[in-house]
């Protein structure tokens, strides 16, 4: 497959960075009366960033074993595992990601047919691997769901391509890098597909400016969201 440089976006856009503290508190880390979303007494629960010990229950430490048994690679490509929330999370090196994922769907004891979704993430104010890229496969065959993540940086924002493993994950990632900037590379076409060609930045990113425009009211006019409210 031809790898095909991305269009229609500059990594190097600036953006605002916002400003520290109420991390974990609120929607937008909004304080005072300023909070009209309803979310100002909401606390935020951190991500799970430690392996979590076996046996891991029900029939993840099969799927484990398997994926173990069937990739060779199998201790250098998975950086941690992790259970929560009743859900398997593998964290993989970004690099093999996509020979990861070749096992999964191949495998005779794993044949994790579907990729149903791949979505981007900003850990911002984290470590220095903010960007998340979040897989989600589905074995139609065992009735098993399995989550996969590769962590990047956002100066180096570069994950292999699974489409060649998973068709579904063509505009899946033209998506992720719209939204995130993650260069999804040997993608066959990876162009903008919600924001227009010429568009700067990422908008889902979290030191996005938020912008905006003022809206006109009859005898009143609203400023845009960015000057009216505070936000993380």
């Amino acid at each position: 497959m031809t790898q095909v440089e991305p269009v229609g976006a500059e990594l190097g856009a600036p953006a605002q960075q916002p400003p520290s503290g109420g991390a974990g508190r609120g929607m937008f880390g909004v304080q005072g009366t300023g909070d009209t979303s309803g979310f100002g007494g909401l606390r935020r629960r951190r991500a799970v960033d430690v392996d979590s010990p076996r046996p891991f229950g029900g029939d993840f430490d099969e799927v484990v074993d398997a994926l173990e048994e069937a990739y060779p690679g199998f201790n250098d490509a998975i950086e941690r595992i992790v259970v929560d929330r009743g859900e398997l999370t593998l964290y993989i090196v970004p690099e093999r990601i996509a020979e990861v994922c070749q096992s999964l769907r191949d495998d005779p004891a794993l044949r994790f047919e579907l990729l149903s979704s791949v979505s981007g993430v900003d850990y911002l104010g984290s470590d220095g691997r903010r960007l998340h890229a979040v897989y989600h496969l589905t074995s139609l065959t065992f009735r098993r769901r399995i989550r996969l993540e590769c962590a990047i940086t956002a100066e180096d924002p570069h994950l292999p391509s699974v489409t060649q493993v998973y068709p579904t994950a063509d505009w899946q990632e033209r998506e992720t890098y719209d939204m995130f900037g993650i260069v999804f590379d040997g993608h066959p076409n990876l162009t903008r597909i919600l924001m227009p060609d010429d568009w700067e930045g990422f908008p889902q990113r979290k030191d996005y400016p938020l912008g905006g425009v003022p809206v006109e009211y009859k005898g009143a006019e609203i400023p845009p969201p960015d000057q009216r409210r505070s936000y993380q």
